[in-house]
């Protein structure tokens, strides 16, 4: 059975960090680009950050180059986003899926997604 499993949001400050998770089961990392998708309340969903099934590139939407980083662990079978000097505007609730690294838009090679994980930013 396909799954994700987005873990690792929660209330941080303003400046604060949080990891996020995604754990794949069913099939590997390596064969997708995979990525990070948002969405805040009353917006559209959006296209945070995309690496290639290979690792070896990744794209960020603008407002979060310099403070987020997408890396995955293949032996975990996990992706995850490292964010930094969150902003009150990165309150969403994040999802993990494929991805087309050029546009950041959800890839309909794997159209699988998870429950997604809160990340609330404020004082």
């Amino acid at each position: 059975q396909l799954q994700l499993v987005e873990s690792g949001g929660g209330l941080v400050q303003p400046g604060g960090s949080l990891r996020l998770s995604c754990a794949a089961s069913g099939f590997t990392l390596d064969k997708y680009a995979m990525g990070w998708f948002r969405q805040a309340p009353g917006k559209e969903r959006e296209g945070v950050s995309c690496m290639s099934s290979s690792g070896l590139t990744t794209n960020y939407v603008d407002s979060v180059k310099g403070r987020f980083t997408i890396s995955k662990d293949n032996a975990k079978n996990t992706l995850y986003l490292q964010m930094n000097s969150l902003k009150p505007e990165d309150t969403a609730v994040y999802y993990c899926s494929a991805c087309f690294i050029g546009t950041l838009a959800p890839s309909s090679y794997l159209d699988l997604w998870g429950q997604g994980t809160q990340v609330t930013v404020s004082s």
